[in-house]
Parts: C-alpha cells; sequence; structure tokens
C-alpha cells in the first residue's frame, strides 16, 4: 500500500519498476490502482478460466420411458433410477408412450406421469410441466438447485477523498 497519490508520480513509480499502472476502482474516491505487471495478470486468468471450465460438469438429459400399464415393482425400478440420475446431477425426462387402444385412455396415462412426480415430490425440481406430443406424455425434471449463496462483497473504501489523487498498492 502505497496510499494516495498524484497519477503523474504513480505513472513515473510504475515505469521505474518496468510495471504496469492498473485502474482496479475507477468510481471510488479517489481511484484505486496498482502496479502490476498486466500481461503476466491476463495469463494467470486466462489459465483460472480454462480450468474453471474442465472442472464443469456438464448436465446429461437422462430418459425413463413407460407406459400406462406399467405396474407397481416395475414402476418402483423406474422411480430408484430416476433417483440415482438425479443423485447424480443429470435431469431426467419423463416419457409415457400410448400405444393401440391406450390412446383412448389418456386420462390413465397422465395419471401415471403425476404419480411419479407425487413419488419424488421433494427430490427434484419440475423443469417442464407434463405435456402431451403425438403418442408420448412427457415431462422434464432435474436435481434440486442448492441453496447456499455466497453473501456479495463490500465495496473497498478509498481513503478520504483527497483530490487529484489516486489510491496506490503494489502486487
Amino acid at each position: 500500500m502505497l496510499g494516495v497519490m498524484a497519477t503523474r508520480d504513480a505513472q513515473r513509480l510504475a515505469e521505474n519498476r518496468g510495471l504496469d499502472l492498473v485502474e482496479i476502482t475507477p468510481n471510488a474516491t479517489p481511484p484505486v490502482c496498482k502496479i502490476m505487471d498486466y500481461g503476466k495478470f491476463k495469463y494467470e486468468r486466462s489459465i483460472r478460466e480454462k480450468q474453471q471450465r474442465k472442472a464443469q460438469k456438464a448436465t446429461q438429459v437422462k430418459e425413463i420411458k413407460f407406459h400406462p400399464g406399467t405396474d407397481v415393482g416395475d414402476l418402483e425400478h423406474k422411480i430408484r433410477q430416476i433417483r440415482s440420475f438425479l443423485a447424480d446431477g443429470n435431469k431426467v425426462r419423463l416419457s409415457l408412450q400410448f400405444r393401440g387402444r391406450e390412446n383412448a385412455h389418456r386420462d390413465i396415462g397422465e395419471d401415471k406421469i403425476a404419480e411419479v412426480l407425487d413419488m419424488i415430490k421433494g427430490e427434484c425440481t419440475v423443469e417442464q410441466a407434463p405435456k402431451t406430443d403425438g403418442r408420448i406424455h412427457f415431462c422434464l425434471i432435474g436435481p434440486l438447485r442448492k441453496s447456499g449463496q455466497k453473501p456479495a462483497a463490500a465495496p473497498a473504501s478509498a481513503g478520504q477523498g483527497q483530490g487529484g489523487g489516486i489510491h496506490i498498492s503494489v502486487s
């Protein structure tokens, strides 16, 4: 921390050290600047961003198919599969296909989807409400989102507002 100084003095100091004068907080009074190697800073930032992209997990959409006549045992097995997919962080598409005469009793299929959603109610979020497209009734569910949000960082105070100067720190 070098304190508050004139802009020209800060530029001269940065030049003497072979570094750059970088404005960090332009809206503060006085503005906050840092003397650093800006090229090195940009390079390290790109490396960090690349590592973050590599660490991200791509979510997949898994599909569970069933029919209006799917019985309790099979339904429980499919519920276990859905729970495991959601635990892995994947989204699940529930699709119920009507065959032949089942088309005449679509309400049974819609009730079956509602029953499945009711069985896993507290474990997922419905991302796309159940709807029918031709012979298939489907909906999309995803894992519950984590509610832990990071608190907002407090703005850094820059000093007592001495005119014509900037607040300098060296890294």
